[in-house]
C-alpha cells in the first residue's frame, strides 16, 4: 500500500475530514489531498506530524522498517513488556502464547 493511501485509510478510520486533519498537521486541506493521492511525498518534518497525528510510527505511516507492521499503541506495549523483569517477561509471554493456541483451536475448529 502507498503512503498516500496508508494515510487517506489511518485518517478515516480516525473520522477526520480532510480539513481537519490538515489543521491538526498544520498544511492545507489541498496538501493533504496531494499526500493522499501520492502526488507529493511530504517533507520528513510533516510526516512525523501526519504520523503523530495519525497515532503511527513513522515505519507504519511508510510501511517499511522494522516496526512497519505495528501502531504505537502496540510498539508501547513492546516496550513495556521488553523493560520487564525476566521472571514476569516469562508470565506476559505465556499468558500470549496461551491466547494464540485458543485463537487458532477457535478458528480451527470453526473452518
Amino acid at each position: 500500500m502507498k503512503v498516500g493511501a496508508r494515510m487517506a485509510e489511518l485518517r478515516k478510520k480516525k473520522e477526520l475530514s480532510q480539513t481537519d486533519f490538515a489543521k491538526t498537521v498544520g498544511v492545507s486541506r489541498e496538501m493533504i489531498g496531494r499526500y493522499e493521492r501520492d502526488e507529493v511525498i511530504p517533507s520528513i518534518e510533516v510526516a512525523k506530524k501526519i504520523a503523530d497525528a495519525l497515532e503511527v510510527s513513522l515505519d507504519y505511516l511508510v510501511g517499511e522498517g522494522m516496526n512497519s507492521k505495528f501502531d504505537k499503541q502496540t510498539v508501547k506495549r513492546l516496550e513495556d513488556i521488553e523493560r520487564l523483569p525476566s521472571e514476569e517477561k516469562n508470565i506476559v509471554y505465556k499468558m500470549i502464547d496461551m491466547a494464540l493456541v485458543y485463537s487458532k483451536t477457535k478458528k480451527a475448529l470453526a473452518g
